[in-house]
């Protein structure tokens, strides 16, 4: 699995002739290191100087803390989900039958392949959320860490978005289909203006 591989390896697997892992799980890894980053300027951002704020960092590293294990979570099933994809569509479909059971087999991969990124939209608004949140009390000696966060949560939302595009595209179905294009009700656009807002913040501190 990708949360328990060294990043040699996943990177390798990346680069190879192979269908997965793809750009879904990169989108997840994106939104893993933007946690990861809001809970390494949380705990920087700890100790006497920073005490009447020491119980909203806490909360802030301790939920950036479980978006990256939800993060990895969503890469790994990511992976999965891509792999089923690719199973159903080597069914047979030698008899009208066997085509009816392997086009319904497709429609529900794709289904199941478009939800992952629409999680990972979520996951990558949470993370630009709790940077936003920090950037007020955030040290400020690694204040760029905050806007590094939102840059890679904004990362993996566009990337996520993309990656429910083509599922959607992909399914015949117009039903699916239009639950698929409005599950995430705009929140990716949402999320790139947040992360691009937060991002503009924290360069204007960093060069006044």
């Amino acid at each position: 699995m990708i949360s328990s591989e060294t990043i040699s390896d996943y990177l390798s697997r990346l680069a190879s002739r192979q269908p997965t892992p793809g750009g879904g799980a990169a989108a997840a890894l994106h939104a893993a290191q933007g946690a990861a980053l809001v809970a390494m300027v949380g705990r920087y951002t700890t100790g006497g100087k920073f005490e009447q704020h020491a119980a909203t960092v806490e909360r802030i590293i301790q939920a950036a803390d479980e978006l990256v294990d939800e993060a990895l979570r969503l890469a790994d099933a990511d992976e999965r989900a891509f792999q089923g994809v690719i199973d159903a569509y080597k069914l047979a479909s030698g008899t009208d039958e066997l085509k009816t059971a392997r086009a319904a087999a497709i429609r529900d991969a794709l289904v199941q392949a478009a939800q992952t990124p629409a999680q990972l939209i979520k996951v990558a608004g949470a993370v630009v959320d709790l940077a936003t949140e920090l950037f007020d009390v955030a040290n400020p000696n690694v204040i760029s860490d905050v806007a590094a966060a939102a840059d890679a949560a904004r990362a993996a939302a566009t990337t996520a978005r993309v990656n429910i595009d083509i599922n959607v595209v992909a399914v015949k179905d117009p039903d699916a289909r239009t639950l698929l294009a409005h599950q995430t009700d705009g929140l990716e656009d949402k999320v790139v203006l947040a992360a691009d807002s937060l991002a503009a913040r924290v360069r204007e501190r960093i060069l006044s």
